[in-house]
């Protein structure tokens, strides 16, 4: 089995998205950057650990560069890398601002969020907020990262490739590497523990 390469930081991998979203990325990132770092990744499903967003978000842009080359190496890919970076850092930019803890000390959703559709409005306006600007393919990527679920139909496809691609990158971290970066020894170092 070969290793892969160290896992990068999101700020080295910021500098692969295409202008002007990689600047107003880095300043989102900046601005919340403690946030980021302590937020949970999920309630239960994967990466459930205070810092587990960031981690998952620096795991699933690690993903797309692991991804990518061997695909599209094989076959043309209507998409750049760039575009998955980016859709891939903003997919679930509303964690920071979901959860709370209950009154028995259970972490759960804020009420505000208690749709998939109100965390993607919410994530929507900080897009917008930060100036970021997506591509329709990119919006279509962000839209169905998670799958197509109730928009599913079998006369017409709705995700495109990218957001197929990042799908595979997002449930690869969440269904498969769930419980990854390990705290210590992770079999995938990344460039910040050396």
């Amino acid at each position: 089995m070969t290793k892969a390469k160290s896992r990068a930081s999101i700020a080295k991998m910021f500098g692969m998205i295409d202008e002007p979203n990689r600047t107003r990325c880095r300043k989102l990132y900046k601005e919340n950057e403690e946030l980021f770092r302590n937020a949970y990744g999920s309630v239960h499903n994967h990466q459930s650990w205070p810092g587990g967003y960031h981690d998952h978000i620096q795991e699933i842009m690690n993903i797309a560069i692991l991804f990518y080359g061997p695909m599209i190496g094989a076959r043309f890919l209507p998409f750049s890398l760039s575009d998955a970076l980016l859709v891939l850092f903003l997919h679930d930019l509303e964690k920071p601002w979901k959860y709370e803890r209950g009154e028995d000390g259970m972490l759960r959703h804020k009420p505000e969020f208690a749709t998939k559709e109100d965390a993607h409005r919410f994530r929507m306006q900080k897009i917008a907020e930060y100036g970021i600007v997506l591509s329709p393919v990119q919006e279509n990527a962000l839209t169905y990262v998670e799958g197509e679920s109730r928009d599913y139909m079998n006369r017409r496809r709705i995700m495109n490739e990218l957001a197929m691609f990042c799908h595979m990158c997002d449930g690869t971290s969440a269904r498969i590497w769930y419980g990854y970066p390990l705290k210590q020894n992770d079999p995938w170092s990344s460039e910040e523990e050396k």
